[in-house]
């Protein structure tokens, strides 16, 4: 019954929360979660603190929709006024540290697999992840599991989005740059100054647009963040650092902005990462459209998460508010999962419907 479902979902991010589970550190959680699979009887996977489990009657010919949500937090900022790690429920908030992020999501997707894992009638095999290290894009979270998981068609991924449907998100790379001169005293004549040589860099990243831009964001932004040079004020610089934060956008892979971006200026040029790419969901696919007929709205989603990892066509959508996470006294409204868990349920109902 969807009450008993409901009951459940809340009851078990009520423990989750009283478990401190920041990245790197959420063996209590993943432990638990895994206890709630074997209490249900099903059949649990788990490689470190991530936890992934399929539907009952798993067909190797159909496709797989991959539900996947977090349970690791970032740690309580000091503007606390309540207990992080005690549930409760007051006014119809449910308070405590990842109850918004990704608290709430984590459970409500559980719920819609719960609700789907007996039928034998689906159109699609369902694969529930509840995955560790999302807080800090560490490769021992979602990333590292999907090799084991196997091919996917298309993913859910839990955050707060309010239930609407983010279809796009940004990616990031930071870039540690190098400006290279020839050192000299600054009394003479001498030296060839890499703080010059640096500017001009800069500058190129300031007025540089690049020729596509993303129908939902507009163009990549970059922003120069750290500059770093010269040991003393008599010696011309050898060297000049700065650092580059580069928020990518659908019309480009990170690799793509990358080599653009060595076309252009003369530092060496570094990238920390190229990994965390961004993502976008065509408004034409079935998942959206369903979406958009059950009255959601379509938005380009600023805020990061383990959409960047996942190399297949995804969904940012879930219960809960982006503007409280990681806030003091972080909370969801019981209503707000409950119609997290119908509006999934029904979602993944008009999919199959649309496939059959």
């Amino acid at each position: 019954m969807m009450s008993d479902l409901i009951a459940a979902s809340i009851n078990l991010l009520k423990e989750l929360i009283q478990i401190p589970s920041f990245s790197k550190e959420e063996a209590g959680t993943a432990d638990r979660i895994e206890r709630f699979f074997n209490e249900q009887g099903i059949r649990c996977y788990r490689q470190l603190n991530n936890i992934w489990v399929f539907n009952k009657h798993v067909d190797k010919n159909k496709p797989t929709i991959l539900l996947n949500s977090h349970h690791d937090t970032v740690k309580p900022n000091t503007g606390y006024t309540r207990d992080p790690f005690k549930a409760e429920i007051a006014d119809g908030k449910l308070y405590g540290l990842g109850s918004n992020d990704a608290g709430g999501p984590l459970v409500s997707l559980l719920a819609a697999f719960l609700h789907f894992y007996p039928k034998s009638n689906l159109t699609y095999n369902l694969c529930f992840a509840a995955t560790a290290e999302e807080e800090i894009s560490g490769r021992n979270g979602i990333e590292l599991i999907l090799p084991l998981i196997g091919p996917l068609d298309f993913a859910i991924v839990g955050e707060p989005t309010e239930m609407q449907l983010a279809i796009a998100e940004k990616g990031l790379m930071v870039l540690d740059c190098t400006a290279h001169g020839t050192s000299g005293h600054a009394a003479r004549e001498e030296g060839d100054n890499a703080i010059y040589k640096a500017l001009v860099d800069i500058e190129w990243f300031r007025t540089f647009k690049f020729p596509k831009e993303s129908a939902v964001f507009g163009p990549v932004k970059m922003s120069v963040t750290m500059i770093q040079a010269g040991a003393q004020h008599n010696v011309v610089p050898a060297t000049c650092s700065f650092v580059v934060d580069v928020r990518t956008t659908d019309a480009y892979t990170n690799e793509e902005v990358l080599a653009i971006i060595r076309q252009h200026v003369s530092s060496d040029v570094q990238a920390r990462s190229t990994r965390l790419n961004p993502s976008s969901i065509a408004v034409e696919h079935p998942f959206v459209q369903g979406g958009l007929a059950l009255g959601r709205k379509t938005y380009g989603s600023p805020t990061m998460s383990d959409q960047a990892l996942i190399p297949v066509a995804s969904l940012k959508i879930g219960p809960g508010d982006s503007a409280r996470s990681h806030s003091a006294d972080e909370f969801i409204y019981i209503s707000e999962i409950e119609e997290g868990i119908k509006l999934y349920i029904a979602l993944l109902e008009r999919y199959k419907v649309n496939r059959l």
